[in-house]
């Protein structure tokens, strides 16, 4: 569905804040645009037996669903770390789990397979066809907002990233598009220090939805001459972002979903027009209390 852009009235900030709400989608998440995009546009005969993805909740759930509404089944595979309130949405779908190791889920992410499976691999990020879809938030921010001055996109294999900046920069090149990561994975910017695709010291954390161990080679090619820059919140910055969002909007966002909003709330972005993408809203109801409660997770 088109969703709403909203302004975010807190006027002790500097900046002039708006609010992609892709929370507001059938799985609370951007993730079915590209899910529904590539399995809508792959072969009829290509689906039949099914599809397959890797992910930790959020393309599970687009993934199921765009099964779904084609009749086809999904088999998701996740890390064993994977939040339950996005394996028991996957569920309620119809999509059936496959839990392995991360190491595993990481391998068939890299390699763009699970053999292990039969069915269409629909890969989360490194698909023409799922940035494309991804692509349509950009192109509705325009038409909402014709003249921002930057825009924030979570970045966790950079699927979104890439599809925002593409129309955005197709449209308004000089509208500034970039990425934020969680400290506890920020591959891309990394990337960006190094000059190439490049590793970040990882760990799990309550940002499960954003942050990479590395960065796809073929996602480094895309991205980097595309996006303008990057930004590392931390998970205080992360946790108050998601206070506010549901203080001053009463969204929910998950830890990912608020990422953008942490870093343009902090400053570091300047004083302009900016856009956040709250990417998605699915996060587990103990954490939302304890982040509520004024703790971070």
């Amino acid at each position: 569905m088109r969703t709403p852009l909203i302004r975010l009235e807190a006027p002790e900030l500097a900046a002039e804040i708006w609010l992609k709400l892709e929370t507001l989608q059938p799985v609370n998440s951007f993730k079915i645009r590209g899910a529904a995009n590539a399995i809508r546009q792959a072969a009829r005969a290509d689906v039949a037996r099914g599809v397959v993805t890797a992910s930790a909740g959020n393309m599970a759930q687009g993934v199921a669903h765009a099964a779904r509404e084609l009749g086809v089944p999904a088999t998701i595979v996740v890390p064993e770390n994977a939040p339950e309130t996005k394996l028991a949405a996957v569920r309620r779908l119809g999509g059936r789990i496959v839990a392995v190791p991360y190491e595993r889920w990481w391998q068939a992410i890299e390699e763009s397979r699970f053999d292990e499976i039969d069915g269409l691999f629909v890969h989360p990020v490194d698909d023409e066809r799922v940035m494309a879809g991804n692509g349509t938030i950009g192109l509705e921010i325009l038409e909402d907002l014709p003249d921002p001055d930057v825009v924030l996109v979570p970045w966790g294999g950079g699927g979104l990233s890439v599809g925002v900046a593409s129309a955005i920069k197709a449209l308004r090149p000089q509208t500034r598009v970039e990425a934020v990561e969680p400290e506890t994975g920020a591959a891309f910017a990394a990337s960006l220090a190094a000059g190439s695709a490049s590793r970040s010291d990882y760990r799990s954390s309550f940002v499960d939805g954003a942050g990479a161990p590395m960065v796809l080679p073929r996602m480094w090619e895309r991205a980097h001459g595309l996006l303008d820059g990057s930004h590392v919140a931390t998970l205080d910055e992360t946790a108050a972002a998601i206070r506010l969002l549901a203080e001053r909007t009463r969204v929910i966002a998950e830890g990912a979903g608020a990422l953008a909003v942490a870093v343009a709330a902090s400053g570091r972005v300047g004083t302009g027009r900016i856009v956040c993408i709250v990417s998605g809203g699915n996060i587990d109801v103990g954490r939302l209390a304890t982040i509520l409660g004024g703790t971070t997770p």
